[in-house]
């Protein structure tokens, strides 16, 4: 066969692949229009523009609009006619369906030097910063803090990982006797790399009384908003909390539960706290306070109520533009390595713990479950914070792993058990003493 029988079978092939797409871009299953559209994408070719654009627009099947408005997207720097479909389907009623003419507006942006593309590209990423749906919100600041980092990059700036990594010397295992609140309204910005911490229960516990459960809200509000700002960028927050039962006033009333963790989460997520898991602390069935002694004799409908074995342990983390790939390369190899969580690790969201018990304090941390919560969340020499330290285990978790422990607790009996169980590893100051301290530095 000589050359140019070869180009001709060649283009004759090409021309049946592509003559094969355009078909099973019609075809009546929605699994094989799918697959067609991601070849389309692959085949560079502007045959298939308006076939996808349709199918983008029209389709009943939500996975073949979003696929094919994904397809557009990745040929859209190679085919500048492909930004107004784009520049359309970022009109479009179906967010995902935004979301991936944004990409594919954003790609294609960074790609091209073509000025004209830009200047449509760019005042609909704009437009789409305010879109409704909030996945699309986020992928436009992403792409805006991108842009920005590269520019700084260029330019000479940007932070490094000994900022990130970074323990300020006067902090680094310190028991502050005094309110939380004062404590970390004298904090630096982005010096805390995680907390664990279990906030007072409302009214539950001698040590908890607040004239409302929404003034117990706005308690715990105030202080992870302030956590918040002191917390370095893209680290976590672990809470501790459960529901709480209110005895009943009297016995022509009934008892009242407050669901905690679902409360206070909303609170959690519009300060910027990016809910990631909820974990189920699972205790032993003997381990639960008895609530239903009394439906064991009559086994009536309607009065059965469930022992409460179970605790949640939310996770969240600090919302930003960075993936946590950045976090990890903050720390040189030798960190990363000798902070791999243990071979033996849970995989799964039901953690089952043995509760602990404390001769002072009467709702304490199991070690076990503080160090696991460390080992998966904090890195070797990181910063630990409990703003409600009670009986001090997160430190004692946090120095066996190897890390720091900065504590604070309001209650001078409870400062004095964490003393006698955490000794000369942790030293204990007033807010005062440890600010005059920071200052002679």
């Amino acid at each position: 066969m000589n050359l140019k029988s070869a180009r001709r079978d060649a283009a004759n092939d090409a021309a049946d692949s592509q003559a094969e797409i355009a078909a099973l871009l019609c075809d009546e299953r929605a699994a094989v229009r799918e697959g067609a559209a991601r070849r389309a994408a692959r085949s560079q070719s502007n045959r298939h523009l308006r076939a996808l654009n349709e199918l983008a627009r029209c389709d009943p099947s939500q996975r073949v609009r979003r696929e094919a408005a994904a397809a557009i997207g990745r040929i859209a720097a190679d085919l500048p006619e492909a930004f107004g479909a784009l520049a359309g389907l970022a009109e479009h009623s179906d967010p995902g369906v935004v979301l991936q003419a944004a990409r594919g507006l954003a790609r294609a942006a960074r790609a091209t030097h073509d000025c004209s593309q830009q200047a449509v590209a760019l005042p609909i990423l704009d437009r789409l910063a305010g879109h409704p749906n909030e996945v699309v919100r986020e992928f436009v600041a992403v792409e805006r803090s991108r842009g920005s980092r590269r520019h700084k990059t260029s330019s000479g700036g940007g932070g490094g990982g000994d900022t990130h990594r970074d323990v300020s010397p006067w902090l680094a295992n310190r028991l502050i006797h005094g309110d939380a609140r004062e404590l970390l309204a004298r904090l630096p910005d982005e010096s805390i790399h995680l907390t664990f911490t279990s906030p007072p229960y409302y009214n539950a516990r001698d040590y908890s009384v607040y004239q409302s459960y929404e003034a117990y809200l706005d308690f715990l509000e105030a202080v992870f908003a302030d956590l918040h700002r002191v917390t370095k960028e893209g680290r976590f927050l672990v809470v501790n909390t459960s529901p709480v039962i209110v005895p009943r006033a009297g016995r022509q009333h009934e008892s009242r539960r407050y669901a905690i963790p679902f409360d206070l989460h909303p609170r959690l997520t519009a300060q910027g706290w990016r809910f990631i898991d909820d974990i189920i602390w699972r205790k032993p069935d003997g381990a639960a306070k008895p609530r239903n002694s009394g439906f064991a004799s009559h086994r009536q409908p309607l009065t059965w109520k469930a022992n409460a074995v179970t605790e949640y342990v939310m996770v969240y983390r600090k919302q930003s533009t960075r993936l946590l790939d950045w976090n990890l390369r903050q720390y040189p190899p030798a960190i990363r390595e000798a902070s791999r969580v243990p071979a033996d690790y849970e995989a799964t969201n039901v953690w089952e713990i043995d509760p602990a018990v404390d001769r002072v304090h009467s709702a304490v941390f199991p070690q076990a479950l503080c160090e696991r919560v460390i080992a998966y969340y904090s890195m070797l020499g990181d910063l630990v914070f409990d703003p409600f330290a009670g009986s001090g285990t997160v430190a004692l978790a946090a120095l066996k792993l190897d890390r720091k422990a900065l504590l604070a607790e309001i209650n001078p009996k409870y400062v004095q058990r964490i003393q006698s169980r955490v000794g000369m590893q942790i030293r204990a100051s007033t807010l005062d003493e440890l600010l005059e301290e920071r200052d002679g530095d």
